[in-house]
């Protein structure tokens, strides 16, 4: 691993370990201008988009912490295994939930260009619904 891809990477697994609704200004650090991010369930383009989306994000969420296990970075492409944590009043009674992913992120000029992250929706949010989460876990059960 180069000492450039050395330094991006931990700078992201950095800010993440450390991110709070008190921190997200720390974001700018790490996102290019033209940043792409993407999820299950979101597509944003531009880094004042996303600046918008981190901001409403964590408006709406009593709290939301990422824990970072594992990394790989190849040139120009890290691939990060994260659990997060997180609780919303409208899931599970606002009681804190996990939800275990992994993010690829592409790099240009030392900054990510393009976030996509991978993990499962039903787990983060459908699961968390009264009568609709136990449905879904008793159908994987049955799997």
């Amino acid at each position: 691993m180069s000492e450039q891809s050395d330094s991006s990477i931990n700078k992201f697994v950095d800010v993440y370990s450390k991110l709070s609704k008190h921190n997200l200004a720390d974001l700018r650090a790490i996102y290019h201008q033209d940043i792409i991010f993407e999820d299950p369930a979101h597509r944003v383009v531009g880094w004042q988009n996303l600046d918008d989306y981190f901001n409403r994000l964590f408006k709406s969420v009593k709290e939301c912490q990422f824990e970072i296990h594992e990394t790989c970075f190849q040139q120009d492409t890290a691939y990060v295994q994260w659990t997060m944590t997180f609780s919303h009043p409208r899931l599970s009674g606002g009681k804190a939930r996990e939800v275990k992913g992994c993010s690829c992120l592409k790099y240009r000029d030392g900054l990510v260009i393009y976030h996509r992250d991978y993990f499962d929706l039903g787990e983060m949010l459908y699961e968390g619904i009264p009568l609709v989460g136990g449905l879904i876990r008793r159908l994987k059960e049955n799997l």
